[in-house]
């Protein structure tokens, strides 16, 4: 599990290959993720929105910007966490994912909040 924190918003991530769904033999991987987001600091925040950076190891880039996650836009009062799972697809047997959550907190600032880069890999790739 890969874990970042920022701004008093911490953010733990674990991938997991999904064999069942993915077809190797056309290129095509597929993997969910389990993401925590703990608010420790004293201000309550909300998550406006997300940006991914999806890399393969055939160097494919997939840049993924969006509202919320999962269909939600959380608000985390100090001490709460809040977690999803969700998924990507790559087009080979290893890669990675990083990016940032948008959140604003009472006062309707805005920031910036790391998701650390995690791997994404079939199990067996890496030694």
């Amino acid at each position: 599990m890969e874990e970042a924190t920022t701004e008093g918003v911490n953010v733990k991530v674990e991938s997991f290959y999904v064999d069942l769904n993915s077809i190797p033999e056309e290129d095509y991987y597929v993997f969910a993720y389990l993401v925590k987001i703990k608010n420790i600091s004293q201000r309550t925040v909300k998550l406006l929105r997300r940006h991914w950076i999806i890399t393969d190891s055939n160097g494919e880039i997939n840049d993924v910007k969006g509202e919320g996650v999962v269909g939600e836009q959380p608000i985390l009062k100090p001490g709460d966490e809040y977690q999803y799972n969700s998924g990507s697809h790559l087009k080979s047997p290893m890669g990675t994912m990083q990016g940032s959550y948008i959140m604003t907190n009472t006062e309707g600032i805005e920031f910036e909040v790391n998701i650390p880069c995690f791997t994404l890999a079939v199990p067996g790739i890496i030694n």
